[in-house]
């Protein structure tokens, strides 16, 4: 990306975060002690942004100099995610850096019968866990309960609870989501007893 589309790209979100918190120029300008006519040629491009006042519509704005001028291309949108496989289970991961993104890790996983679940193979860690069926039927042991899942139905559990993902008939694909404590746990448990959930 040119040094111009990258000053344009910046000039739009400073335009946004305004508008979206629904300040006129005047009151951002106040802000961060800029007078509005030059707030208004930042804006439009009549004016290049100096440092110091790029620092001042961050700290305005509640964001930060890197998320005002960070490259926009692909790499930053698509992400390509690599297949983990244990027994019965895989797992793609479809999230990136869970403390920029609201300390929420996002996944793909496709859970066979060969997968031991229930009983047994039971996990506990502090957080909460949510998920969807996108294709078979899901069996989710919650403690002494057994809940079945089918497509299109979603569960959301604390984790504290004893619990475990299985498939029930058959293949199972779900979309789960677990926050950063769930995050660790899985990582632990994948790494020191392959198939448990």
């Amino acid at each position: 990306m040119s040094e111009v589309d990258l000053s344009d790209v910046v000039r739009q979100r400073i335009r946004g975060l305004r508008q979206a918190r629904g300040w006129s120029l005047d009151v951002l300008a106040a802000r961060c002690r800029i007078s509005p006519s030059t707030l208004s040629r930042i804006e439009t491009g009549n004016r290049r942004i100096d440092l110091d006042q790029l620092v001042a519509l961050a700290r305005a704005l509640g964001t930060t100099i890197d998320h005002l001028v960070e490259p926009v291309d692909d790499a930053d949108v698509i992400i390509r995610p690599m297949q983990h496989q244990e027994p019965g289970l895989t797992t793609w991961v479809l999230s990136r850096d869970t403390a920029q993104h609201g300390g929420r890790l996002v996944a793909k996983m496709r859970i066979t019968p060969e997968r031991r679940s229930g009983p047994g193979h039971l996990a506990v860690h502090p957080g909460r866990e949510w998920f969807t069926v996108l294709s078979g039927t899901a069996l989710l042991h919650l403690g002494e309960r057994q809940v079945t899942i089918g497509v299109g139905e979603a569960a959301e559990f604390s984790t504290m609870t004893p619990h475990s993902i299985g498939a029930l008939g058959g293949p199972v694909e779900i979309l789960t989501m677990f926050d950063q404590e769930g995050e660790r746990a899985h990582a632990e448990s994948s790494s020191e007893a392959p198939g448990r959930r």
